[in-house]
């Protein structure tokens, strides 16, 4: 039979195994709008709660403060870089439902746990133990994976990033206003959404990986070091991951900062915290709820990928360099733009992946985001920390945003030389499953 035919039929035959997507896709939408709420609601007051216990609980100095929110960002990545392949990989065993419902599970009680934390190294524990448990994000990958015909992932990672969005327009802004109330408040409500999260999977999540698509767990690509190697089964993948890599180093150390860089040199309060936040997530509705449909295909993947990635650069320069606090807004509004770049780099990675190894490939990008995630903050807080201080030779309080200036521009290189060549009209024959590889011979390959 003719490769083309093997594919056609092939790629029919995982369209009848897979579950409908729409109300699949809306019950992950649902999902991870509950958990990044919990997540969101903390974020203007957690760096002021680490800030109270310094010192025996007599406070610290805001340079004090960002060493410490480091190293607890730092905690959490270690431990999912060190279970999140484990997770993804069960997930291609066991299915995505039960490891997506031990996450959120989790992330529920280290809330609570956070709560009441009456030490620094009370924090640091719940902050472990939540990393070991959150696979939320790499087990929903495969979900969309699993449910969603290649043509349409673009669309449908963007989905995915509009309940981020819009966990974000709510989740800060209500932080900061149960902030100016108790600081503990928004770690109770964060608690209370996770476990309310977690019911509603307990009873209406469907499982998205069918009996017959699952692979046999195995251990040695379950383990954090040897799940890479597995990215070099696909050298698309594998590039991509190293620019991802970079673009995280500058992510996460944003997000490790943002709090801390706003606080001192605008001195806003978590209420003026929770309302920046509150337009970075409206940004990303507005972008990838509706713009990633139209603008992704109109321009393709790749270009989708690049023009966003470039747009990120922009805009952490100008978050450093932004003298007044009302130039905050205006990048943000920019910055919104380059959440093209994510949906589009997902689809590209999905389309070149076998439909049972996506739990650990998705797993893999974990890791190595969860490396990024323990590198970056600590680079980041430490720029910040050391440029705000009296030993630095010159006040630069945007440094840390600067710093990731360098590496997002480092990123874009790196997917550019990656992708050279990508055609979405020509992927992979994995991207539709139409490798004729029996899922349970797979782990034998």
């Amino acid at each position: 039979m003719p490769a083309r035919a093997r594919a056609t039929d092939a790629s029919l035959r995982w369209r009848a195994v897979r579950p409908k997507p729409s109300p699949a896709i809306g019950f992950i939408f649902l999902t991870l709008l509950l958990d990044v709420l919990g997540f969101g609601v903390i974020i203007p007051v957690a760096p002021r709660l680490v800030q109270s216990l310094l010192n025996g609980g007599a406070g610290g100095s805001d340079s004090q403060a960002a060493y410490v929110v480091g190293w607890l960002a730092a905690t959490y990545a270690i431990m999912q870089f060190l279970f999140s392949p484990l997770l993804g990989a069960l997930s291609d065993r066991v299915g995505r439902r039960p490891v997506l419902l031990v996450a959120i599970f989790g992330s529920g009680i280290d809330y609570f746990a956070m709560a009441f934390a009456p030490t620094l190294m009370f924090f640091f524990i719940t902050r472990a133990i939540n990393g070991l448990s959150g696979a939320s994000m790499t087990v929903c990958n495969a979900y969309i994976a699993d449910i969603t015909a290649p043509e349409k992932r673009a669309a449908a990672f963007g989905m995915i990033g509009a309940a981020f969005g819009l966990g974000f327009i709510l989740g800060p802004l209500a932080g900061g206003f149960l902030g100016e109330i108790n600081i503990h408040l928004p770690f109770y409500v964060a608690g209370g959404l996770s476990l309310a999260n977690w019911l509603y999977g307990l009873l209406v999540l469907p499982e998205s990986l069918p009996r017959e698509r699952r692979s046999h767990l195995n251990l040695a690509r379950a383990n954090p070091v040897a799940a890479f190697y597995g990215l070099g089964r696909y050298p698309l993948v594998a590039g991509l991951a190293a620019a991802m890599f970079l673009l995280n180093l500058a992510m996460f150390g944003l997000h490790m900062t943002w709090v801390l860089y706003t606080k001192h040199r605008y001195d806003w309060s978590p209420l003026y915290v929770g309302l920046s936040l509150f337009c970075v997530g409206l940004g990303a509705v507005i972008v990838q709820a509706g713009l990633v449909r139209k603008i992704v295909p109109w321009l393709g993947e790749r270009r989708s990928l690049l023009i966003g990635l470039c747009i990120g650069v922009v805009a952490y320069i100008g978050y450093g360099a932004a003298t007044q606090g009302w130039m905050i807004y205006v990048i943000i509004a920019f910055a919104s733009l380059g959440g093209i770049a994510q949906p589009a780099a997902q689809a590209i990675i999905t389309k070149t992946v076998r439909p049972y190894e996506q739990g650990e490939v998705q797993g893999a990008l974990t890791s190595l985001q969860c490396v990024a995630q323990i590198a970056g903050p600590l680079m980041a807080t430490w720029t910040f920390g050391y440029f705000i201080s009296d030993q630095a030779p010159i006040k630069l309080p945007g440094a840390s945003f600067f710093l990731g200036a360098i590496f997002s521009a480092l990123g874009t290189g790196v997917a550019a030389w990656a992708t050279m060549g990508y055609s979405a009209r020509d992927p992979h024959p994995a991207a539709t499953g139409t490798l004729d590889v029996d899922p349970a011979t797979a782990t034998a390959e």
